[in-house]
């Protein structure tokens, strides 16, 4: 994970840096979160687009009630976009998120192989194209910025949803890379 560098104008560097400072959301204390999460894996293990389309949606409409904002449109599709350069894979699209429809887009299915994603990926995916969609409809954060905060908000709704306890998180390790921050899983590997 890789931070988008800080804008120079004014105005977007505030809203980057309000992005930046909030570091979690509320979560709800039930475990409807982590049920509908085990019923995308389950509906994945079934290779059946639909079927993983449903189980997103039915999650997404449980987070957009929880946080009061309208439940984005979810599209589910088939083999991620890619690019290969010289035999190498050097871009992939997950998911994306578009603010004017409020719309969600999440491929199933890997660049290369063309396999099914593993469970862990596309709830992954769908968490951060939501994050994008609570920063536009609910935080007052149009741009989206992909921030330290924004990532770590992404993570503590991973974890919620898996219903990892909370002895076994480990918060997000930054290091400074130039202009933009990144993880440092090294960091995060050690407890």
């Amino acid at each position: 994970m890789i931070t988008d560098p800080v804008p120079r104008a004014a105005a977007k560097r505030r809203e980057y840096d309000r992005s930046d400072a909030i570091v979690t959301v509320p979560l709800a204390q039930d475990a409807q979160i982590p049920t509908l999460a085990l019923a995308i894996a389950e509906a994945m293990r079934t290779g059946k687009m639909p079927a993983v389309a449903r189980a997103g949606s039915a999650l997404l409409a449980a987070l957009s009630e929880f946080y009061g904002v309208p439940a984005p449109p979810l599209r589910m599709l088939g083999v991620r976009p890619h690019r290969v350069t010289s035999g190498v894979c050097t871009y992939q699209l997950f998911g994306d998120y578009t603010p004017s429809t409020q719309r969600i887009r999440v491929w199933m299915r890997t660049a290369i192989r063309e396999k099914v994603s593993s469970p862990k990926a596309l709830l992954n995916t769908l968490l951060h194209e939501f994050c994008h969609h609570l920063d536009c409809t609910r935080l007052a954060c149009p741009e989206s910025y992909h921030t330290r905060g924004f990532f770590t908000r992404i993570d503590h709704l991973y974890h919620h949803a898996l219903a990892t306890p909370l002895e076994r998180r480990r918060p997000l390790r930054w290091i400074k890379r130039g202009a933009v921050w990144s993880v440092d899983w090294r960091l995060l590997a050690r407890r």
